[in-house]
């Protein structure tokens, strides 16, 4: 397995794995299908243009992504939120997302990032444990965070801190 940064050119296998994600798993995103299928594979090249991806490949097919959104304003740039986590689930169980995770973290702690934090969808045992592994704490469960066809969901809000220890 490759894990490796990803770029523009990368944007039409990104986006054909991202609208799997949305249509399979809608209650962990909050982003839709139906709000991102019509847009181009333009704009997913510019998402990744503005933010650091990264990918794992597997046999040379994407299986997963993460992505990191660092807060520009100067009193927040100390953080930044972990995004868009998703491995196909024929990947799973493979370490697939925790080598995105570390792939991730070491960049922030290379970049000056002390704080990261990151929700998932309350209840998603597997994804909760994959973060606690890496180090992440849950600090509150928003309820009714999203609605899916109607259907509330409670994200539970998660925090690593990165700042060096004295």
């Amino acid at each position: 397995m490759l894990v490796r940064m990803l770029g523009p050119a990368d944007a039409t296998l990104v986006r054909s794995l991202r609208l799997r994600a949305l249509r399979e798993h809608p209650d962990a995103f909050t982003s839709s299908y139906e709000q991102d299928r019509d847009l181009p594979v333009e704009a997913t090249a510019q998402r990744l243009s503005a933010h650091p991806f990264w990918g794992a490949y597997h046999h040379a097919e994407l299986c997963g992504f993460v992505g990191l959104e660092r807060e520009l304003r100067p009193k927040s740039r100390h953080k930044a939120t972990v995004m868009g986590m998703y491995v196909a689930p024929e990947a799973g169980g493979h370490g697939v997302g925790r080598r995105l995770l570390d792939a991730l973290i070491a960049h922030a702690r290379m970049n000056g990032v002390e704080s990261l934090v990151l929700t998932v969808t309350d209840g998603n045992e597997r994804a909760q444990r994959l973060y606690e592994a890496a180090g992440f704490r849950s600090f509150g469960i928003e309820p009714d965070a999203i609605r899916v066809a109607g259907r509330p969901y409670a994200k539970n809000h998660m925090h690593l801190n990165l700042a060096p220890t004295p």
